[in-house]
């Protein structure tokens, strides 16, 4: 390979990392990395990545030995993304992209993937309101019962992990939350997860950068962090991307997702008032729309 390029968030997310970690030496062998994947493939005509890219991985158009534009996909592994490609082939394309093959090995997860043209993300294609409905759909699409002998992890692991994390921090943080607002919401964000009255495999990290425009189907689900849980915490992200919406039109903006996905309002809010807590050190925007949404709560 030649002119091995870089996409820049994922330069810039690596940039803090001490000179001597694993992140480091992982990314200064992503050239090798690449080009064995290449190799082993049978790829050509690797093109220069999709820029800015994402924050922890390298992502180009390939082409196969039999003429098939694919997606490469050489990741940092990390936990929340842990089952990225037992997920895709669960889904199977139906509503997401489909997985030609995978390789995990140490720190590195790697995808062959559907490529998506025109690839235009959601949010870039269409207004919001109509970035509510394909949403929506695409996770209905999503939302199966479990195989018996799934690897999925429960949606309780990782709220767990979350809501300690914001208490830590808010040990921590010189700006932080009202401490009974924090614990409050803390211990419903762990409860939610634990009291839902139908658990299905989620995507958990849907918003309108996570579905392009295709052509074998009208909109593609790209990068999924499969979960299995409730289905009323799956819009939350798309949501959350919208500290706007949530602001101007809380309850219009709940009420809307809540009825196009099919899930109860009330459950709805409860996760987005705790997700925007849980979010709310890092985020001023979610900070305040938590503190507007403590009070009925």
């Amino acid at each position: 390979m030649t002119n091995f390029e870089l996409p820049r968030n994922l330069v810039e997310d690596f940039q803090d990392e001490a000179p001597d970690s694993a992140r480091r030496a992982w990314l200064a062998g992503l050239e090798g990395l690449v080009a064995e994947l290449v190799e082993t493939w049978s790829l050509t005509d690797v093109r220069r990545p999709f820029q800015p890219g994402g924050a922890s991985a390298w992502v180009a158009p390939v082409r196969t030995t039999d003429g098939l534009d694919a997606v490469l996909k050489v990741g940092w592994t990390h936990d929340e993304a842990l089952h990225e490609a037992d997920g895709l082939r669960f889904w199977a394309g139906d509503g997401s992209v489909l997985l030609y093959a995978s390789r995990a090995e140490g720190a590195t997860t790697a995808l062959l993937l559907e490529r998506c043209r025109p690839g235009t993300p959601l949010n870039e294609a269409e207004r919001p309101e109509r970035q509510d409905v394909v949403i929506t759909e695409a996770l209905r699409r999503l939302w199966r019962e479990p195989p018996g002998d799934t690897s999925f992890r429960p949606l309780a692991e990782m709220c767990d992990a979350w809501a300690d994390e914001c208490e830590n921090d808010a040990t921590e943080a010189e700006d932080v939350p009202d401490p009974g607002i924090v614990r409050a919401g803390m211990e419903l964000l762990r409860n939610l997860a634990r009291t839902a009255q139908r658990n299905v495999v989620l995507g958990t990290d849907l918003h309108a950068g996570n579905i392009l425009a295709a052509e074998r189907e009208p909109w593609l689900v790209i990068d999924p962090k499969p979960y299995v849980g409730d289905p009323a915490y799956d819009p939350v992200q798309y949501m959350l991307n919208n500290p706007g919406r949530l602001m101007s039109d809380r309850d219009e903006f709940i009420n809307r997702i809540a009825d196009f996905a099919g899930v109860d309002r009330e459950r709805l809010a409860r996760w987005v008032f705790a997700r925007c807590l849980s979010e709310s050190i890092r985020s001023r925007p979610l900070r305040e729309v938590a503190e507007t949404m403590a009070a009925v709560m």
